[in-house]
């Protein structure tokens, strides 16, 4: 039953009809405003949920625009880190990010709604920065909910409400963001609920989200799983986490791991270790003034005991060069490099390399026969089946043979070593002229590192152990299911040679090891005479490698 008073009439027909106009135009935009991302209707956060099914955000995230992508990769530059602050051109930045976010590209538009937030390159305007996270929202990208959460606690464009946030962190969650599992996984592991309801007791689901969160590679959730699994049972795993969360560029697990090997904070730990310790401190600084580092090849400069550390000569840049990822000329399809350094059969002139297809088609002969044609020939063990055998097979180089002239069996090959063949690779051609070399855009950023081609195209199945000690980037196929969670430019890891792979399914990712591909990217640590290793580091330019502390 309506009981308002019943409205006056109003005396002309030209004022009635604007009224009337006024007022259905404010309900129509009142009602708009009800269906905007910011007032969505939401269910409430359960902190005591019984199930909770994780899920990963990249499968989820948009395609982006290619010119948009090259924009946005400008101003990450513009704004990097490793710049000095009052070398970022944040205005410079905002203007690119502008430019994308039209092009509908949701990572510029929740960067530039930063920009917004902070007054960083444009003026200060919160309004603006809530509708670029919504539009991010309305393309259901699992970040801009976690984004959207976070207004809402603080009141940035919004009403300042905790319950919407809470209600917007576990959609994030839920939908795959690995901050939002993260933040809530760490408020669920409390042994008890806070009468002020700031965490609550649910280990189970909180335990579920952070690892999760963990699996992909997310710093936050490394470090506070860590945290929360530093039990005596589990004290090896969490020392193993929170190296994780260094390699995911993590500055609070750099703190944890060089507290403890300066003494532990938990009984039972890991023997006091100095060295280690100045290296996760040192490694915690430069995180710290640059938390875009990733370091994926940590194990190379600071590996897990009982393994031996490679020498250092203590200067932190050497530690993170050494540790951050790296990209070759062509990551996507290296070819063996010119052998003009090479001797007797193996050396092939400066200038020239050998075709991708041999001339006539290939060829294949018994090490019994004599060579039918003039050419490079390459000596392959037809079924290799062991780790030896795949290590024997990419250790082979093309040799040079004349017609009519016998093979010649590499000396190191047995009858046990299986069935052996010749295969023609044909005669070489002039190098292609080089085509003029970009930069890849993470390359000024500082958070990778540019080296030269390997010296040989080798390869490995996940199952085996590793053919040759140095850095290797991984990959599944594109059609897997977890291609996108997986297939990332710094999927990289530092092995050493006979040492496994690593394994997905112990970080919680259902990839079993033979669905991966391993390609050797080079950069071995270099033996020392002392016995000890040298952390090498190669230059921009592409010059020989400089071993640090010989």
């Amino acid at each position: 039953m309506n009981n308002e008073p019943t409205p006056k009439a109003f005396p002309g027909k030209g004022i009635l009809k604007t009224v009337s106009l006024a007022i259905t135009l404010s309900l129509f935009l009142n009602s708009c405003m009800n269906f905007l991302p910011r007032n969505m209707p939401l269910a409430a956060f359960d902190p005591h949920m019984k199930i909770w099914t994780c899920r990963y955000e990249k499968p989820a995230e948009p395609q982006l625009d290619a010119q948009a992508e090259q924009w946005f990769r400008e101003g990450l530059a513009l704004t990097s880190f490793d710049l000095w602050p009052d070398d970022r051109q944040f205005n410079k930045a905002a203007a690119l990010w502008t430019k994308a976010a039209e092009k509908e590209h949701w990572k510029a538009m929740l960067n530039l709604a930063s920009l917004y937030v902070e007054g960083k390159g444009v003026t200060r305007d919160t309004e603006r920065a809530v509708q670029l996270v919504e539009e991010a929202m309305r393309k259901g990208v699992p970040k801009a909910f976690d984004l959207m959460g976070t207004y809402h606690i603080n009141g940035t464009g919004v009403k300042q409400d905790a319950t919407r946030a809470y209600a917007f962190w576990i959609l994030a969650a839920e939908m795959g963001d690995a901050d939002a599992q993260a933040y809530l996984g760490a408020k669920l592991m409390a042994a008890y609920d806070d009468p002020k309801g700031t965490f609550w007791g649910n280990s189970v689901i909180g335990r579920k989200m952070l690892e999760c969160s963990y699996a992909q590679e997310n710093g936050n959730g490394a470090s506070k799983l860590g945290l929360r699994i530093a039990l005596p049972e589990e004290l090896e795993r969490s020392l193993k986490v929170y190296h994780d969360g260094v390699k995911f560029g993590n500055e609070m697990s750099a703190i944890h791991m060089a507290v403890e090997f300066r003494g532990g904070l938990e009984s039972g730990g890991p023997r006091p270790d100095p060295d280690r310790a100045e290296r996760y401190s040192a490694i915690g600084d430069m995180l710290h003034l640059n938390p875009d580092l990733r370091l994926p090849n940590l194990d190379k400069v600071l590996p897990l005991p009982p393994a031996i550390l490679p020498y250092w000569d203590g200067d932190k840049q050497s530690l993170i060069d050494g540790a951050k990822p790296v990209k070759t000329a062509s990551l996507a399809d290296i070819k063996p490099s010119p052998a003009s350094l090479r001797q007797g059969r193996a050396h092939i002139p400066d200038g020239f390399v050998l075709p991708d297809e041999p001339q006539g088609g290939p060829l294949i002969q018994h090490p019994n026969t004599n060579a039918v044609i003039s050419g490079y020939w390459i000596a392959q063990l037809v079924k290799p089946y062991t780790p030896r055998q795949v290590a024997w097979n990419n250790a082979q180089v093309p040799m040079h043979y004349e017609q009519g002239e016998s093979f010649t069996p590499p000396d190191d090959i047995t009858k046990e070593s299986g069935v052996l063949r010749f295969h023609y690779l044909g005669i070489p051609v002039p190098k292609a002229p080089a085509a003029r070399h970009v930069p890849d855009w993470r390359v000024p950023q500082g958070v990778l590192r540019e080296v030269p081609s390997p010296s040989r195209d080798l390869r490995s199945t996940g199952l085996l152990p590793a053919p040759a000690t140095g850095i290797w980037h991984g990959k599944v196929d594109p059609m897997h299911p977890l291609a996108k969670v997986f297939n990332q430019w710094n999927r990289q890891t530092y092995v050493e040679e006979g040492q496994p792979f690593p394994d997905p399914r112990d970080r919680g990712l259902d990839i079993s090891p033979k669905e991966i591909e391993w390609q050797w990217l080079d950069q071995a640590n270099q033996p020392l005479p002392s016995g000890r290793k040298s952390i090498t580091i190669r230059n921009f330019s592409a010059e020989e490698p400089i071993a640090k502390g010989n």
